[in-house]
């Protein structure tokens, strides 16, 4: 951490908690559906501005070994800022980022494969301005759906038979998660790495392994659609707890259909196949990600009730963020 703050002499801790107080109020005002605002993880503390103006952040590195699960959506090298804006607007959050830029390591920008990456609250766009101005983009947003049905199918395909997962699929759903992959790599953070293919087997073999649902779509004896699920609670001190209420939860991990049967249905029949076991008695709702830059997703999931909660601005490689 710093030290004291240059304008106040008072420690970064006592900043935090008092900006931390502010920034409730501000979540509050901005979106109903946020949760209560909570600490940054631990890391290099920035104060930029003076009594009655100040903001501050948190700057977290992290590092992901080859072979790791998140390298597939995310950069190798990551530096993070956790801003704790208090009620400061645009200009403490362009004085964050510059002050950020200052704070990347030397590895991660000497890195091509890093990225800078923030994630705050989607409706805040004063806050978003400033992230645009310095170089970021919006790749990928967390999305929230309440608990309740989807419209029925009005006409449904007799042919698509919508089952769980069997043992024996495995290939077949490995296949369809890389075209998810694929796809998204191209309009997203995913990263279609050498060793995707290998890295999701075992993600795919693991989840089904812990009961967790994965739903696939049959049709002519051959699988054209998959949707793997779960279920997890925010409750305090997971990482959960600072992007959703807390309470139990159904998310969406990845969602793919065949290129050839994409506009025919098969991902609306997955999603109201699988939502009834996502919303128990009790949950609060679904959430997933989402790429904005995607023409199909963007689409697709606000049409089946998901809406923006939180925003994840990135900019790869970090030595791109200005």
């Amino acid at each position: 951490m710093i030290g004291r703050s240059r304008t106040t002499g008072r420690s970064p801790e006592i900043v935090l908690t008092e900006l931390l107080r502010d920034q409730q109020a501000r979540f509050t005002e901005i979106d109903a559906g946020l949760p209560p605002a909570v600490m940054p993880p631990p890391g290099d503390v920035l104060i930029v501005g003076g009594p009655g103006e100040q903001a501050a952040a948190v700057v977290t590195h992290h590092s992901w070994p080859a072979g790791s699960a998140p390298l597939l959506w995310s950069a190798a090298e990551v530096t993070e800022l956790h801003p704790v804006l208090g009620h400061a607007g645009r200009a403490a959050a362009d004085a964050l980022v510059t002050e950020w830029r200052a704070r990347i390591p030397a590895r991660a920008l000497a890195a091509a494969d890093s990225a800078a990456v923030v994630t705050w609250p989607s409706r805040d766009v004063a806050a978003a301005r400033a992230f645009l101005d310095h170089g970021l983009l919006p790749l990928a947003v967390l999305a929230v759906r309440p608990p309740g049905p989807l419209p029925t199918i009005a006409d449904p395909d007799p042919a698509l038979i919508l089952r769980p997962a069997h043992d024996d699929d495995l290939e077949a759903c490995v296949e369809l998660a890389m075209h998810e992959i694929a796809y998204s790599s191209l309009v997203g953070g995913s990263v279609l790495r050498p060793d995707a293919e290998a890295v999701k087997r075992a993600a795919l073999r693991e989840r089904r392994a812990r009961g967790e649902p994965i739903w696939v779509a049959e049709r002519d004896g051959g699988l054209v659609g998959l949707l793997e699920c779960g279920l997890t609670d925010a409750t305090p001190g997971t990482w959960l707890a600072g992007l959703l209420p807390p309470g139990r939860w159904g998310y969406v991990n990845c969602a793919s259909v065949l290129p050839d049967q994409r506009g025919r249905g098969v991902g609306h029949a997955l999603v109201t196949a699988a939502l009834p076991g996502l919303q128990p008695p009790g949950a609060r709702g679904t959430y997933l990600y989402y790429n904005p830059p995607n023409p199909v997703s963007s689409v697709f999931w606000p049409r089946h009730g998901y809406r923006p909660l939180w925003t994840l601005w990135e900019v790869r490689p970090a030595s791109a963020l200005r």
